[in-house]
């Protein structure tokens, strides 16, 4: 499903008037769980899912064109974990 069809959904379901509406919540929504997640913080939507950000270790790796081996260094990664009602729905 590409942005443009998700948005002529999220019209549908939620009444707008427009499409223009529908992007504009679906924006905002996006931009909310960015700023929360670059904070630190973890979201939930209950019955969907939550994300949070958890820390990874550095590793060791292998460049794949030379086989050389690297160091990946650690960092920050976003983590989807998802609810029940998502998960009974995808069965």
């Amino acid at each position: 499903m590409t942005k443009a069809e998700l948005v002529e959904k999220i019209r549908a379901k939620a009444g707008l008037a427009s499409k223009v509406q529908a992007e504009g919540a679906l924006d905002a929504t996006i931009a909310v769980l960015a700023e929360a997640l670059a904070a630190g913080e973890s979201v939930t939507f209950t019955g969907f899912g939550s994300f949070k950000v958890t820390e990874r270790a550095a590793r060791k790796g292998r460049n794949p064109r030379t086989g050389e081996e690297i160091t990946i260094p650690s960092g920050k990664v976003v983590k989807f974990t998802p609810g029940k009602l998502l998960k009974d729905s995808v069965k």
